[in-house]
């Protein structure tokens, strides 16, 4: 079984990144108690690590098209090391945000890699059976976020979320450098650093917007500007990869229909699945009065489900068209979506599992598809590309996800303050409790008008989650029909098998040790 070993040392990487976009969630009341963080705050301790996942995986990619896939992976997993022990040592919220950026850099530089490295090192039926169990531990991964969250900060503390990726990433780089071996520097491909720029700025300018909009106002001259400033961005990164030689993203690539679907179901799996995790542990633990463990506890359904769905789905439908696990597997997501809208006033957390598990079994069906179809869809020497393509459309939708959702929850809380008539500034109101604040809201109304304003609360945060349910499964089932209308079985490998160069033989004489 050594020749799983390579496997090993790249799921380690993996997971531990992926962990980190969730494995916030359910430390963020302590977080905000800890920093006196705001609500915007607690939006960019997310959403700066997605975003400069997305921002950066396109560039990483090519660049490690260049430079050699194990190579980047490694450098990733130090400068990820490097950043977590940074974040676990943040005394206020603009230095935590800024290292969180960094981890995102070196996270970007793993992920980029990952699929690339296992497309490389595996064949055959291995290879299913090796995105299987690299699917398995991305799609549980997201999910137990909020499990290990819970249970490293209220046993240890907040900041162990960090400092558990120390351990994990000198052990992944040992085994890296072990068992992995040197993928081969293609000297000749240039980095599109002009087209990574434009990509940043669009996705950073309307993130911000979307985040910032609330306070500013969405007519305002800034939030305009700032949606206008991404618009301008975005266009000019279209005019840049089209005239390059060896752009970023090679735009043609969006004339197949199946790519372009594949693009489309990555966005709105990673929204429809994971974004609204944040403000449920928001729910859980400064409502229902629920500790951080507990609260994770209640995504373990969705995790369990992810991890054991994608275990089976990598063995058993590795052959199946894409056109049939992403669609349906986006039709479940939304489903458990929907479930979950059942939430009122008086619900406890078990409202939540049925919807939770079933959107788990989503994840499980779609996500390993997802990375092998996109790499499918493109010659072997583009391998970077496509991987850095299907994991940006991944973290820009839970970039984008967070933002978004975050504007339908405050907007459903803040209408449910407006409409009971007894609150003076129902959006002021709903940002404290949006930024974990519960218990002062609830104090603040003196013990004449507790118990009323303890129901208010309740009732809000239930409007507003179920407001973010419902978009959520909306944009699940969307992303659904859409893999269902436009994705296809990829062509079969060994069609393309003679594109790839020759002399490339050569230059991996250097074997993977088993």
């Amino acid at each position: 079984m050594r020749k799983w070993l390579p496997l090993v040392a790249v799921c380690l990487g993996t997971f531990m990144l992926l962990v980190d976009v969730t494995i916030v969630v359910v430390a963020l009341p302590d977080m905000a108690g800890s920093l006196r963080t705001s609500f915007a705050d607690l939006q960019w301790v997310m959403d700066v690590y997605a975003l400069a996942l997305a921002a950066l995986l396109l560039g990483v990619g090519s660049l490690a098209d260049r430079i050699g896939h194990r190579q980047v992976y490694v450098v990733g997993l130090v400068l990820f090391a490097l950043a977590s022990l940074a974040c676990g040592l943040a005394t206020g919220p603009g230095v935590l945000i800024a290292f969180r950026g960094v981890q995102g850099v070196g996270g970007a530089a793993m992920l980029a890699t990952t699929t690339a490295l296992i497309s490389s090192i595996y064949q055959g039926r291995d290879r299913g059976v090796a995105f299987g169990a690299w699917g398995a531990v991305s799609g549980a991964a997201s999910a137990a976020g909020p499990v290990l969250g819970g249970l490293l900060t209220e046993h240890l503390d907040w900041r162990w979320i960090f400092y558990v990726n120390l351990p994990i990433s000198v052990l992944a780089i040992a085994m890296t450098l072990r068992f992995v071996a040197v993928t081969p520097a293609r000297r000749s491909r240039s980095v599109d650093l002009p087209g990574m720029a434009a990509f940043t700025v669009a996705a950073g300018a309307a993130t911000y917007a979307l985040i910032k909009g609330g306070d500013n106002g969405w007519t305002s001259a800034t939030t305009l500007g700032l949606f206008g400033l991404a618009a301008v961005a975005l266009l000019a990164f279209l005019v840049i990869e089209k005239r390059r030689r060896e752009p970023l993203l090679d735009l043609s690539l969006f004339r197949q229909g199946s790519f372009s679907g594949l693009m489309v179901a990555a966005v709105l799996l990673s929204v429809a699945a994971f974004s609204y995790l944040a403000y449920t542990s928001l729910w859980l633990q400064s409502v229902r009065g629920m500790g951080p463990v507990t609260a994770g506890l209640t995504c373990l359904p969705m995790s369990l489900a992810a991890f054991l769905v994608a275990s089976l789905s990598g063995r058993f439908l590795h052959g199946a068209s894409p056109r049939w696990t992403v669609g349906p597997g986006l039709l479940l997501i939304g489903a458990g979506a929907f479930l979950q809208a059942a939430i009122d006033a008086d619900s406890s957390w078990t409202v939540l599992v049925p919807g939770l598990a079933v959107t788990g079994v989503g994840v499980g069906i779609a996500t390993p598809m997802l990375a092998s179809a996109a790499l499918a869809s493109v010659a072997p020497e583009r391998g970077g590309m496509a991987s850095g393509a299907v994991n940006t459309a991944r973290q820009l939708g839970n970039a984008l996800g967070i933002a978004v959702l975050g504007v339908v929850f405050h907007a459903g809380m803040t209408g449910a303050l407006r409409d009971h008539g007894s609150v003076a500034d129902p959006a002021a109101t709903a940002d404290a409790l949006a930024g974990g604040q519960a218990g002062a809201v609830i104090a603040h109304a003196g013990p004449a008008g507790r118990d009323a304003a303890g129901r208010l609360v309740h009732e809000a945060f239930a409007t507003g989650l179920q407001h973010t349910f419902l978009v959520s499964g909306a944009l699940g089932v969307l992303g659904g029909l859409v893999a269902l209308a436009l994705v296809r079985r990829p062509p079969a490998p060994a069609a393309r098998r003679p594109e790839r160069p020759a002399p490339a033989r050569a230059e991996t004489a250097d074997p993977v040790r088993l």
